[in-house]
């Protein structure tokens, strides 16, 4: 019979994601078959999944770290935020439409129900399901309508251990407040807490383990320390976006306000020849990039709007002028055109806008979208190159005649006359190793990993650092047998 142990954080990025994708390929090491599981997740780096349809980036490394195949039913509900107010829904892997804050919480009853029938089929996969909670469960004025942490704990009937960050500080508050706001049904469901990201003699924390316990009746399953190499595994939230310095090779990326599917830039950050400057919002684009690059939005008009508002279509002409690179990717391969016209007002209010001008493309947004994974090659060199496609709109134009890549038997990109600009709708293209050392080539640097491997020995290398500091054999014991009639 299949089992589950959720892990639940007393707030965001305390480090859920990066702690279930160790424990996953610590259990698999282990000899268990395991899956992981996220009801429902808020990010607009997403994957795609197998099975043609989008999930979280972090389920799908976790997919990685478990030896499984991503699916969608491991991320039922993921929320891509187009504004402030308003996200696109995606369930079990397939756009549903676009639902405000209020409408939201108002769906969550139609939301529980497909959540609990993905858990149900991944529950008959494995011998261990590893769910992952979202945000904190002390935010009770979201506990009415949560299927995140405590709503989906309860309805499943799966037990619960909080996680806590020490870096932040305060965690011996964060993990005894989580338990004094809770109702005593939700405080029921957690079984028992970690911390995460300690720096220093773990033995002078002891008084601290002793104070959470005797406040929550918790049992410690153990301590956690910084684990350096996390900055090398694909990143789910914008907010961990940080600039990688590297070798003599600059790559500057605008931070967008709704920068998409940056694990394009992770085998990127990873080289030790390649410097990554991410550019804040307020400041200009240096002068000394090699290359810009144009990361996805899930909203390129708006973004587009975001990128003029600070100047750096000005610094990209001169750069440009100057000789410099350019690359956009998938929405950012919009923004280079010439217009972007939404007739149909599908990011917001049906309009057309100018474009950057850089290549002689224009993109028509339409409501059908891509979602595929691709492969293909390289064309300057044959270079075989695989990646993923999620996006709305068709470009075309007068430098799609220039395409620099064949996906799937197709001619795709666009590059300009003069060599310097290119976009295509491909993402993930740098994770294939022939094609990013021919590209960085171009730009006098030698490639010094092998991409998917190097992530492979950081999963190996946190899954011996779970099994060195947390305690196994009592998380595995707090995990419940799966009553698959009561979903």
């Amino acid at each position: 019979m299949s089992r589950a142990l959720m892990i639940q954080g007393t707030g965001s990025n305390v480090g859920k994601s990066l702690v279930v994708a160790g424990l996953l390929r610590a259990f698999r090491k282990r000899g268990l078959s395991v899956v992981p599981f996220k009801p429902q997740n808020m990010s607009n780096n997403a994957a795609v999944s197998t099975d043609g349809g989008e999930l979280g980036r972090a389920q799908a490394l976790q997919a990685l770290a478990a030896g499984v195949s991503p699916h969608t039913d491991m991320n039922p509900v993921l929320l891509k935020p187009e504004s402030d107010m308003r996200s696109q829904v995606v369930v079990q892997g397939q756009v549903k439409g676009n639902l405000s804050a209020g409408n939201f919480r108002a769906d969550r009853e139609n939301l529980l129900k497909p959540v609990l029938e993905s858990f149900s089929r991944l529950a008959q996969q494995a011998d261990l399901v590893i769910v992952e909670g979202a945000g904190s469960p002390a935010e009770t004025n979201l506990r009415k309508h949560d299927i995140a942490n405590m709503g989906f704990a309860t309805a499943a009937n799966v037990p619960v251990v909080l996680l806590g960050d020490i870096d932040r500080g305060g965690v011996i508050a964060q993990l005894v407040g989580t338990k004094a706001v809770l109702s005593s049904v939700d405080a029921e469901q957690i079984v028992g807490f970690m911390i995460n990201k300690f720096r220093g003699n773990l033995e002078l924390f002891d008084d601290g383990l002793s104070t959470i316990t005797h406040h929550t009746g918790w049992l410690s399953a153990g301590i956690l320390t910084w684990f350096p190499s996390a900055w090398k595994l694909p990143a789910e939230d914008a907010v961990d976006l940080t600039s990688s310095v590297g070798g003599h090779i600059k790559i500057v990326v605008p931070m967008l306000s709704r920068i998409a599917n940056f694990d394009d830039l992770d085998p990127l950050r990873n080289e030790p020849e390649v410097t990554v400057e991410m550019v804040s919002p307020g400041n200009p684009l240096p002068g000394d990039a090699d290359l810009v690059l144009l990361p996805g939005t899930k909203s390129t008009i708006a973004d587009l709007a975001f990128f003029k508002s600070q100047g750096w279509d000005v610094d990209l002409v001169a750069h440009h002028r100057r000789g410099g690179r350019i690359l956009g990717l998938c929405g950012g391969y919009q923004m280079l055109g010439r217009t972007v016209s939404d007739p149909q007002g599908i990011e917001g209010v049906a309009q057309t806008v100018a474009g950057l001008g850089l290549l002689e493309v224009e993109t028509e947004m339409s409501a059908q979208k891509v979602v595929a994974i691709s492969n293909g090659h390289y064309l300057p060199t044959g270079d075989s190159i695989s990646g993923y496609e999620i996006h709305i709109g068709k470009t075309g134009g007068a430098d799609k005649a220039n395409a620099w890549l064949n996906v799937d038997g197709q001619d795709e990109g666009a590059e300009s006359e003069d060599g310097l600009v290119r976009g295509c709708y491909l993402h993930g293209i740098f994770t294939s190793d022939s094609f990013r050392a021919s590209f960085l080539r171009e730009f006098g640097a030698e490639t010094h990993i092998q991409y998917s491997k190097e992530v492979d020995s950081v999963l190996d290398e946190l899954a011996a650092q779970m099994e060195n500091q947390l305690d196994l054999d009592l998380l595995y014991s707090f995990a419940r047998t799966i009553e698959l009639k009561s979903l």
